[in-house]
């Protein structure tokens, strides 16, 4: 599976994006799939997750109200909403998917990562 991250930018505090992870390779309606953020110094950390089956979701405390996982099956890409942004939020995004089930909260319950979309919101 590979997956390609896209809509990150620059967007002042307050403001919103989109992110998509689009899949290729093979269908990923199957699968988990997480994201994921990288700040400048800092480690990769858990942002939010889908299960599969089920498609329950599951966020980080920071980002809980602010930010929506959803799957467009058809369209074999995740998205990740995100408002009410704040310059903390400033980070490279990755999304990552796994084909088995559950809901997978670390890097190492992910087999297949994309190479990130940088988001920079400025205050």
């Amino acid at each position: 599976v590979q997956l390609v991250e896209s809509g990150g930018g620059l967007v002042q505090a307050g403001g919103s994006l989109r992110l998509s992870c689009a899949a290729s390779g093979r269908t990923f309606s199957n699968y988990r799939v997480g994201w994921f953020r990288q700040a400048p110094g800092k480690e990769r950390e858990f942002v939010s997750a889908i299960r599969w089956p089920g498609g329950s979701t599951y966020y980080t405390d920071s980002v809980e109200g602010r930010f929506t996982i959803t799957r467009d099956n058809a369209k074999n890409t995740v998205y990740l909403q995100m408002n009410s942004l704040r310059p903390e939020d400033t980070a490279v995004y990755y999304c990552a998917t796994d084909p088995r089930y559950g809901l997978a909260l670390t890097e190492v319950e992910y087999a297949y990562w994309g190479q990130g979309t940088q988001v920079t919101v400025s205050s």
